[in-house]
Protein backbone atom coordinates (compact mmCIF):
# COMPACT_ATOMS: atom_id res chain seq x y z
CA UNK A 1 0.00 0.00 0.00
CA UNK A 2 1.36 3.40 -0.92
CA UNK A 3 1.87 6.09 1.71
CA UNK A 4 -1.00 8.51 2.24
CA UNK A 5 -0.77 12.21 2.83
CA UNK A 6 -2.00 13.48 6.17
CA UNK A 7 -4.50 15.74 4.45
CA UNK A 8 -6.60 13.54 2.22
CA UNK A 9 -7.59 10.01 1.39
CA UNK A 10 -8.10 8.34 -1.98
CA UNK A 11 -11.78 7.99 -1.12
CA UNK A 12 -12.11 11.74 -0.46
CA UNK A 13 -10.58 12.51 -3.87
CA UNK A 14 -13.49 10.78 -5.61
CA UNK A 15 -16.30 11.48 -3.14
CA UNK A 16 -18.22 14.72 -3.55
CA UNK A 17 -20.56 16.31 -1.05
CA UNK A 18 -23.54 15.77 -3.39
CA UNK A 19 -22.92 12.00 -3.29
CA UNK A 20 -23.30 11.71 0.49
CA UNK A 21 -26.71 10.64 1.82
CA UNK A 22 -27.34 10.61 5.54
CA UNK A 23 -30.22 8.57 6.96
CA UNK A 24 -31.30 7.16 3.61
CA UNK A 25 -34.55 5.22 4.03
CA UNK A 26 -34.50 1.89 2.19
CA UNK A 27 -36.06 -1.44 3.16
CA UNK A 28 -33.59 -3.82 1.54
CA UNK A 29 -30.67 -4.25 -0.84
CA UNK A 30 -32.88 -3.89 -3.93
CA UNK A 31 -34.28 -0.60 -2.60
CA UNK A 32 -30.76 0.59 -1.83
CA UNK A 33 -29.47 -0.16 -5.33
CA UNK A 34 -32.56 1.51 -6.83
CA UNK A 35 -31.95 4.66 -4.74
CA UNK A 36 -28.28 4.69 -5.76
CA UNK A 37 -29.23 4.26 -9.42
CA UNK A 38 -31.80 7.09 -9.31
CA UNK A 39 -29.32 9.42 -7.60
CA UNK A 40 -26.47 8.67 -10.02
CA UNK A 41 -28.77 9.08 -13.02
CA UNK A 42 -29.84 12.51 -11.71
CA UNK A 43 -26.39 13.71 -10.57
CA UNK A 44 -24.05 12.05 -13.07
CA UNK A 45 -26.26 11.18 -16.06
CA UNK A 46 -25.58 7.47 -15.64
CA UNK A 47 -28.17 4.92 -16.67
CA UNK A 48 -30.24 3.91 -13.62
CA UNK A 49 -30.74 0.41 -15.05
CA UNK A 50 -27.06 -0.03 -15.85
CA UNK A 51 -26.03 1.00 -12.33
CA UNK A 52 -28.63 -1.25 -10.65
CA UNK A 53 -27.84 -4.22 -12.91
CA UNK A 54 -24.08 -3.83 -12.47
CA UNK A 55 -24.26 -3.56 -8.67
CA UNK A 56 -26.75 -6.45 -8.44
CA UNK A 57 -24.65 -8.69 -10.70
CA UNK A 58 -21.55 -8.02 -8.59
CA UNK A 59 -23.54 -8.78 -5.43
CA UNK A 60 -24.63 -12.15 -6.85
CA UNK A 61 -20.96 -13.11 -7.14
CA UNK A 62 -20.65 -12.65 -3.35
CA UNK A 63 -21.80 -10.18 -0.74
CA UNK A 64 -19.88 -6.91 -0.66
CA UNK A 65 -20.62 -6.55 3.07
CA UNK A 66 -17.34 -6.56 4.99
CA UNK A 67 -18.71 -6.83 8.53
CA UNK A 68 -19.15 -4.29 11.29
CA UNK A 69 -22.30 -2.92 9.67
CA UNK A 70 -20.46 -1.93 6.48
CA UNK A 71 -20.94 -2.80 2.80
CA UNK A 72 -18.84 -1.65 -0.15
CA UNK A 73 -20.90 -2.41 -3.26
CA UNK A 74 -18.81 -1.86 -6.36
CA UNK A 75 -19.02 -2.44 -10.08
CA UNK A 76 -17.41 -1.68 -13.41
CA UNK A 77 -19.56 0.57 -15.58
CA UNK A 78 -19.02 0.74 -19.35
CA UNK A 79 -18.82 4.31 -20.60
CA UNK A 80 -17.94 5.78 -17.19
CA UNK A 81 -15.07 8.23 -17.63
CA UNK A 82 -13.83 8.40 -14.03
CA UNK A 83 -14.05 6.66 -10.68
CA UNK A 84 -17.16 7.59 -8.69
CA UNK A 85 -17.53 7.12 -4.94
CA UNK A 86 -20.75 7.67 -2.97
CA UNK A 87 -21.56 7.16 0.71
CA UNK A 88 -24.92 6.36 2.29
CA UNK A 89 -25.71 6.09 5.97
CA UNK A 90 -28.95 4.16 6.23
CA UNK A 91 -31.77 5.27 8.53
CA UNK A 92 -32.36 1.62 9.46
CA UNK A 93 -29.92 -1.29 8.99
CA UNK A 94 -30.65 -3.79 6.19
CA UNK A 95 -29.69 -7.43 5.69
CA UNK A 96 -26.69 -7.85 3.39
CA UNK A 97 -25.44 -11.44 3.89
CA UNK A 98 -22.47 -10.06 5.82
CA UNK A 99 -19.75 -12.48 6.94
CA UNK A 100 -20.47 -11.60 10.59
CA UNK A 101 -24.25 -11.74 10.09
CA UNK A 102 -24.62 -8.07 11.08
CA UNK A 103 -27.05 -5.87 9.13
CA UNK A 104 -25.56 -2.95 7.22
CA UNK A 105 -25.82 0.76 8.08
CA UNK A 106 -22.79 2.23 6.26
CA UNK A 107 -22.62 1.84 2.47
CA UNK A 108 -19.69 3.03 0.38
CA UNK A 109 -20.44 2.71 -3.34
CA UNK A 110 -17.54 2.47 -5.77
CA UNK A 111 -18.11 2.63 -9.53
CA UNK A 112 -15.16 2.33 -11.87
CA UNK A 113 -14.73 2.61 -15.64
CA UNK A 114 -14.67 -0.61 -17.63
CA UNK A 115 -11.96 -1.55 -18.40
CA UNK A 116 -10.66 -0.48 -14.99
CA UNK A 117 -7.19 0.48 -13.89
CA UNK A 118 -5.93 -0.91 -10.59
CA UNK A 119 -6.57 2.34 -8.73
CA UNK A 120 -9.96 1.09 -7.53
CA UNK A 121 -8.18 -1.74 -5.69
CA UNK A 122 -6.34 0.87 -3.62
CA UNK A 123 -9.65 2.56 -2.83
CA UNK A 124 -11.25 -0.76 -1.84
CA UNK A 125 -8.29 -1.51 0.45
CA UNK A 126 -8.46 1.96 1.98
CA UNK A 127 -12.22 1.63 2.54
CA UNK A 128 -11.83 -1.75 4.23
CA UNK A 129 -9.11 -0.29 6.44
CA UNK A 130 -11.08 2.85 7.34
CA UNK A 131 -14.28 0.98 8.13
CA UNK A 132 -12.46 -1.61 10.24
CA UNK A 133 -11.76 1.24 12.70
CA UNK A 134 -14.59 1.28 15.25
CA UNK A 135 -13.95 4.93 16.16
CA UNK A 136 -14.22 5.96 12.50
CA UNK A 137 -17.57 4.11 12.20
CA UNK A 138 -18.85 5.73 15.39
CA UNK A 139 -17.88 9.23 14.23
CA UNK A 140 -19.45 8.54 10.83
CA UNK A 141 -22.66 7.40 12.56
CA UNK A 142 -22.72 10.63 14.57
CA UNK A 143 -21.88 12.89 11.62
CA UNK A 144 -24.44 15.70 11.48
CA UNK A 145 -24.33 16.68 7.80
CA UNK A 146 -22.59 15.95 4.48
CA UNK A 147 -19.89 18.55 5.18
CA UNK A 148 -18.92 16.86 8.44
CA UNK A 149 -19.00 13.48 6.71
CA UNK A 150 -16.78 14.77 3.89
CA UNK A 151 -14.36 16.19 6.47
CA UNK A 152 -14.20 12.83 8.23
CA UNK A 153 -13.33 10.98 5.02
CA UNK A 154 -10.80 13.67 4.10
CA UNK A 155 -8.85 13.74 7.34
CA UNK A 156 -9.15 10.28 8.86
CA UNK A 157 -5.72 8.84 8.23
CA UNK A 158 -5.03 7.30 11.63
CA UNK A 159 -3.20 4.05 11.08
CA UNK A 160 -3.06 4.46 7.29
Amino acid sequence: MHPHSATSSDIARYLSRSDIWLDLKVADKRGLFDAIGRHLEREHVLSHDLVVTSLSRRELAGSTAVGGGVAIPHARISGLDRILVAYARLASPIRFNAPDGEPVTHVLVLLVPNPAADEHLTILAEAAHLFSDRQFREELAASADPDATMQLFSTWTKGL
